[in-house]
Parts: structure tokens; C-alpha cells; sequence
């Protein structure tokens, strides 16, 4: 069994306010759209056993929305562990792997693991597009609250 959880909160990148307007440009043209990239943990559970191979990815902010280039992955993993089935909270003593120090043929492995269960930049793209529309709907719903609490007296 395979599950994916995410947060959406702090997934915008900051925006950068250094560009001015290109002549013969509208400044909204200007604005990029806000898109959230969030970190997401894909946990993989097998029947037969104890444990559960979770695995820490995220996106890194030099691969999102490089289109029409080579095909590479536009979500990393970060950190793999494996940690108790059926314990809601991780323990921070089970031992974490860094994927930075990890051998590259090893990661390419469980990239392609994880491809194999469906977890590839198809799903990532896919994932994207979700959180941002729930992001927005947050948004959206935040300024209203703050609009009505600002408004009671």
C-alpha cells in the first residue's frame, strides 16, 4: 500500500520584486503564477511486515517548470527511513538516511522503485496542480476570515 501526504502551508516559493515591467508590457502580464511545490512523504507498506519505508521528497526550486527539456526528475528524495507500521507519530530515534550521501546508483534505484508504484514526474505534475488549487481555495477562504474578524467590533 502506498500512501502520499503533503502539507500546503509555507509550498509558495517567495516571490522576487526586482523586475520592472518590460516596455509595452502590462505589469500583470509581469506576475508569474503562484504555484506550490510542497515537500511530500510517500509511505510504502507491505502486509508481511513491521516496518514502512518512508521516503522524504520535495522539489527543488531550480527544476519546477523547466519544460521541453531532457527528461529528468522534477522531485527529489531528501531522506529515506524506515519506521514502525501502524505508529502515527515517527520516531526521531529510528535511524534517517540523508540522500546526500548516498551512493547515486542506490538513489536511482529508489527513484525507480518508486516509479514503479506510480510515484513519477507524471504524479509529481500532477501533485503540483492539486496543491496549488488547494492552496488558492485556502487563500481565498483566509482573507475572508480575516476580512470578517477585521470587520467585528
Amino acid at each position: 500500500r502506498i500512501t502520499v501526504t503533503f502539507n500546503i502551508n509555507n509550498s509558495i516559493p517567495p516571490s522576487v520584486d526586482d523586475d520592472e515591467p518590460q516596455e509595452g508590457q502590462k505589469p500583470d502580464e509581469q506576475e508569474p503564477d503562484l504555484t506550490s511545490t510542497p515537500n511530500f512523504v510517500v509511505e510504502v507498506i507491505k502486509d508481511d511486515t513491521k516496518q514502512t519505508l518512508v521516503l522524504d521528497c520535495h522539489y527543488p526550486e531550480d527544476e519546477v517548470g523547466h519544460e521541453g527539456e531532457e527528461e529528468s526528475d522534477i522531485f527529489t528524495i531528501r531522506e529515506v527511513s524506515f519506521q514502525p507500521t501502524g505508529e502515527s507519530d515517527w520516531k526521531d530515534t529510528n535511524y534517517t538516511l540523508n540522500t546526500d550521501s548516498l551512493d547515486w546508483a542506490l538513489y536511482d534505484h529508489l527513484m525507480d522503485f518508486l516509479a514503479d508504484r506510480g510515484v513519477d514526474n507524471t504524479f509529481a505534475d500532477e501533485l503540483i496542480e492539486l496543491s496549488t488549487a488547494l492552496e488558492h481555495q485556502e487563500y481565498i477562504k483566509f482573507l475572508e476570515d480575516l476580512k470578517s474578524f477585521v470587520k467585528c467590533q
